[in-house]
């Protein structure tokens, strides 16, 4: 069960992470903030699916077809924890090596959007206030960012984990079908 665990994990932190990479390395200027978080969003659920294959192959192949909520919660959760941590510390290899200027980058695509969007003079100088002090956190406190970048991953994580929990538990043993 652990090497199916932590290869599920390993593969999908990597598959969670090129999204950032290539998307944020590569298209960030060709695609709008919104677009660039569909992506990246659907990458870690594809990522995530991951949990699912893990769960089934350890109640099918290793526990008789028997597996609890709970158990197969716990395997989510791992895979959750280890495919984070992946995707943790490629962002941070990618920011500090390759992306030094993605806060700038960010927030000028931030408050351009919003002016185009028609806000107020206000309202955009707040959010430009706003986004400067989260900013300069983010640049100068490894350990802001690194918790900044779970926040990103570990709910989907979380919530898939929930959702193959509930729909491979399986408490009574398979019956088979004689033909």
């Amino acid at each position: 069960m652990k090497k199916n665990i932590w290869a599920c994990g390993l593969i999908g932190g990597i598959v969670a992470a090129s999204w950032g990479v290539v998307g944020e390395g590569v298209l960030s200027d060709s695609l709008s903030l919104n677009t660039r978080m569909v992506f990246g969003y659907a990458s870690m659920i594809l990522a995530f699916s991951l949990i699912f294959v893990a769960v089934k192959n350890y109640r099918d192949n290793y526990n008789g077809g028997i597996i609890t909520f709970l158990k197969a919660l716990k395997i989510g959760l791992l895979i959750t924890l280890i495919a984070s941590t992946v995707y943790v510390i490629i962002w941070m290899i990618d920011y500090s090596y390759f992306l030094p200027d993605f806060g700038e980058k960010y927030q000028a695509q931030v408050l351009a959007e919003l002016k185009a969007s028609g806000a107020s003079a206000a309202v955009i100088q707040k959010q430009t206030a706003e986004m400067a002090a989260t900013m300069e956190k983010y640049r100068t406190s490894p350990a802001f960012r690194a918790m900044f970048t779970y926040l990103e991953i570990v709910p989907v994580g979380i919530v898939i984990s929930l959702i193959a929990a509930l729909i491979l538990k399986n408490k009574s043993k398979p019956t088979a079908v004689n033909a």
